[in-house]
């Protein structure tokens, strides 16, 4: 007897290796995942330029991070992955320009409307030959944010993500072997149905839905090696999280000394690591 559906996700034909440069672009369900990156040590930077939405926002992400718009470096990551959740656009009536943030500007300035299939799949594409343009052997994940957006109505969110889900359909069969799909938005439709799988606005995914999907990436994407890697590093990060009551103790100093040169260790086996006062990425306000 079966009391739920389990949304099948084929293996990656390829893995994400440890502390890989990756760039995480699209809706704050793009953060959530990304953040987890982060919190385990890749070279993830996540929304340089703040959350995105649409389609022609990430387009509009991917070209100011390549041309490294108010950034010191920009590392060019061998995984992206764009996270979409609406196909609703901001139009400056002025120049006809799709605006990525209002800026607080009056409502009167701009005309909202849907991007097409069409157009989605055109900005997708754009941004995936820049990407492959810098690097050849770029791998693209596209996924469409679970959450649905409640001030647009129901019907009207529904319609949005269907035109995103052909739209990224459209660039898989066209960018065969580079883009890929994960079906984050299915996984939290059919799997995780009941509401306490979100959170107090009943929209948002809750951090259990959240670590739920998380483990199915990880079992999609990550190969032995990762997943090694993975299983050596979580100790030491619950270690570093520790919260002494007494930091000046000897206890406490002799416990963060083993801690270090666990790390010590680990980072002679990965050296792409680094210091653990390095930054590990560069996230949007």
């Amino acid at each position: 007897m079966k009391f739920r559906t389990i949304v099948d996700i084929p293996r990656a034909p390829f893995s994400i290796q440890p502390c890989e440069e990756m760039l995480f672009v699209g809706s704050c369900f793009a953060e959530n995942i990304g953040s987890r990156f982060v919190a385990d040590r890749f070279k993830a930077t996540v929304n340089p330029y703040g959350v995105m939405y649409n389609p022609a926002s990430i387009l509009h992400t991917v070209q100011r991070y390549l041309r490294g718009e108010g950034m010191e470096t920009v590392a060019m990551p061998k995984t992206v992955v764009m996270t979409l959740g609406t196909s609703h656009v901001y139009v400056l009536r002025e120049t006809g320009e799709i605006v990525d943030n209002c800026r607080k500007r009056p409502q009167r300035l701009f005309e909202e409307r849907d991007l097409t299939i069409a157009e989605c799949a055109d900005c997708l594409s754009e941004a995936v030959r820049l990407l492959l343009a810098r690097r050849n052997d770029v791998r693209v994940i596209m996924t469409v944010s679970p959450i649905r957006y409640a001030k647009y109505g129901f019907h009207e969110s529904a319609l949005a993500k269907s035109t995103l889900l052909l739209a990224i359909d459209s660039v898989m069969k066209s960018m065969a072997g580079t883009v890929h799909y994960f079906p984050a938005y299915e996984i939290v439709l059919d799997e995780l149905r009941d509401y306490r799988f979100y959170r107090e606005d009943m929209l948002h995914p809750s951090e259990q839905a959240v670590t739920y999907i998380w483990e199915r990436f990880s079992e999609t994407f990550f190969g032995e090696d990762t997943m090694r890697f993975l299983s050596e590093w979580q100790p030491i990060k619950a270690a570093l999280a520790h919260r002494p009551f007494d930091a000046e103790s000897q206890e406490y100093k002799d416990f963060m000394q083993k801690t270090m040169d666990r790390y010590e260790a680990l980072r002679q086996k990965y050296p792409e690591l680094g210091d653990l006062g390095q930054a590990s990425c560069a996230t949007g306000a």
